[in-house]
């Protein structure tokens, strides 16, 4: 077997097209979380670091040991523009992966944005340079820089295992996942679960405040109702 059969840098990889990331953009992260069977998404500590910052594209994945961003480094090297680095750090919060001179790396690269299970620093900067972030928290320690560890390799990342490839979108409500696979079918009946959404708005501004399905769900858990006094 060669030495290189199995690197633990992958740069080829199937991306979600280009157009498909562009149409899911346009999807808020809770209508697809809703629409691809309420999961996919990541653990809550995964946050933006401004509530304005939204992402959406392929992930790069990226797998470290806690408090090294060897890799993450390597992921730069060959991310192309569009991508969305997302790296498992495992939760870890005593020192940062990342900062202003990678994210400002990653921004003229053309990257779409960056997800880390994991710390960061330099927040007021992250902030203010509005390339979007997604973390679990800050610490203004530094990593290290020599463990090794895979990119463009499946990770399991808050819960959620993420291949290469597949679509990230995220925005003030976190972070979901969808498989590359299932991405177009995922937009069409986000699309319409958004129809219905404001339709429903609509007739709740229109004075229709009972939902038409409330009855029957109530009736199938075996709910009932005590008669309202008059």
């Amino acid at each position: 077997m060669s030495k290189n059969s199995h690197p633990e840098v992958r740069t080829r990889i199937e991306r979600t097209a280009p157009e498909l990331v562009k149409a899911a953009s346009a999807l808020p992260a809770a209508i697809l979380a809703d629409v691809y069977g309420r999961r996919g998404t990541l653990h809550g500590r995964i946050t933006p670091l401004s509530p304005t910052m939204k992402v959406a594209g392929p992930a790069i994945t990226v797998e470290v040991r806690p408090g090294d961003n060897l890799m993450i480094h390597a992921a730069l090297a060959i991310a192309q523009p569009g991508d969305v680095i997302i790296v498992d750090g495992r939760a870890d919060q005593t020192c940062a992966l990342i900062g202003e001179i990678m994210t400002t790396q990653a921004q003229q690269a053309g990257l779409a944005g960056m997800v880390l299970d994991a710390a960061v620093r330099d927040v007021e900067a992250l902030r203010s340079n509005g390339f979007p972030i997604f973390s679990v928290g800050a610490n203004p320690a530094g990593p290290t820089k020599f463990v090794p560890g895979r990119v463009n390799w499946p990770i399991s990342i808050a819960g959620v295992t993420v291949n290469p490839g597949d679509l990230v979108v995220g925005d003030a409500d976190g972070v979901v996942i969808i498989e590359r696979e299932r991405v177009a079918e995922m937009i069409e009946a986000g699309r319409k679960k958004v129809a219905d959404e404001q339709a429903r708005i609509k007739g709740i501004h229109e004075g229709k405040l009972v939902p038409g399905w409330l009855n029957s769900a109530l009736d199938a858990a075996g709910v009932r109702i005590e008669d309202i006094a008059k």
